[in-house]
């Protein structure tokens, strides 16, 4: 078996036991630590991962174990501090009558049995341009530093002991289609209460907002463990608010409602109670399943994709991405022309100087203009003359 399936497929046997409280078997002595770490990070999960491994610390050496210590430590402090954070941001946003719409908000932590399994998983709020550059000042005054850019779109805030915001004045999609769903999505948003300018997206809503991202995201080989398992958990507590035909046709619209589905079944599959009959129908060919595993869990190292939505999705993103490139590089070339030519420009200016310059060196040239190209031969032959005596 590929190593980095193995190591995926073991992580989520270690996930799912936590969220489920089953037994735990795992053959720790088989487990690449330094592998399993990197991976665990990736997923957003190590906080989880500690807590599988706490019985069996002994297999564990020393620095993996500091290092998922640590990251359990972060959650910790984002539990205590989450719910404050928020609300001190939300309200000074609100204070200065700045417009922005929550995105994703920090109610799923509510949704984890052991309140330390949830992620420090950052809000995501929305704004326009200007209202953006107002709202990451602040958050710098707060202590705030950028932890990471999305190009063209906003950024992810981070500080000791506060909740990780991100910030977007574009929303993160490249493609016309989902850009225009999304923009449709975020305009249902409510007011939230008690605030007068920060609006929120219903549960119904903010779970497609969810979901269209999670086939966003999976079809360029970003989504991660902790993604899906707060879906499921977001399911399991909305799904009695959420209209399924509403849901479904939405997503239609994002031309990605079967891959969606196939999430939210593999979702169940690996975190839902084994008691839970939503989907009571078992998927007669479970190959797409693995297939969807697979890449999930190697970032898709492991792509053997067969599921048309998928596929159509892919190729657009990556349409997208070769057509920003090839303008940067446009505009590099653009750059690099403009350079030669102002370097070009500075060679002629200093050769050539303006007249009023020629005419403090030279007065005659005040009194007779039209000997200036002569003087201008003569100035540049006498430096001439003083480079070749040199």
């Amino acid at each position: 078996m590929n190593q980095s399936l193995f190591e995926g497929r073991t992580l989520v046997g270690m996930i799912s036991s936590i969220i489920r409280q089953d037994a735990l078997r795992v053959s720790h002595n088989r487990i690449e630590w330094d592998r399993m770490f990197r991976l665990a990070d990736f997923h957003k999960v190590a906080n989880i991962v500690y807590l599988g491994v706490l019985g069996n610390s002994e297999s564990l050496p020393d620095r993996w174990r500091e290092r998922f210590f640590g990251r359990y430590q972060e959650a910790l402090l984002f539990g205590e501090y989450c719910k404050e954070s928020v609300r001190e941001i939300l309200m000074w946003l609100d204070m200065r009558e700045i417009s922005c719409t929550i995105l994703i908000s920090e109610s799923v932590r509510e949704f984890y049995k052991i309140p330390e399994a949830a992620a420090n998983s950052p809000v995501q709020i929305y704004m326009d341009e200007k209202s953006y550059y107002l709202a990451k000042g602040y958050l710098i005054d707060l202590g705030y530093e950028v932890d990471q850019v999305y190009k063209g779109v906003g950024e992810r805030m981070v500080k000791v002991s506060g909740v990780p915001i991100i910030l977007y004045y574009e929303l993160p999609f490249r493609t016309a289609r989902y850009k225009k769903n999304m923009i449709k999505l975020v305009e249902t948003a409510a007011m939230r209460e008690p605030y007068s300018h920060i609006r929120m997206l219903s549960a119904e809503n903010e779970f497609i907002y969810r979901m269209a991202s999670a086939a966003y995201r999976y079809a360029n080989d970003e989504l991660t463990l902790r993604e899906v398992l707060d879906i499921v958990l977001c399911h399991k507590a909305w799904r009695e608010e959420i209209d399924d035909d509403a849901l479904w046709k939405k997503l239609e619209e994002f031309g990605v409602d079967v891959l969606a589905e196939k999430i939210l079944r593999i979702a169940y599959m690996w975190f839902g109670d084994k008691d839970d009959n939503y989907f009571n129908d078992q998927p007669e060919d479970l190959t797409v399943y693995d297939i969807l595993e697979d890449r999930m869990l190697t970032s898709g190292e492991v792509n053997n994709e067969k599921d048309e939505q998928a596929l159509t999705l892919s190729k657009k993103i990556q349409k997208e991405i070769d057509k920003e490139r090839r303008a940067e590089e446009k505009e590099l070339r653009q750059e690099k022309r403009q350079e030669l030519f102002d370097k070009f420009m500075k060679k002629v200016r200093w050769l050539f100087p303006d007249y009023h310059y020629m005419t403090s060196i030279y007065p005659v040239v005040e009194k007779l203009p039209f000997l200036l190209p002569v003087f201008w031969l003569v100035r540049d032959f006498r430096l001439l003359w003083r480079i070749i005596g040199k």
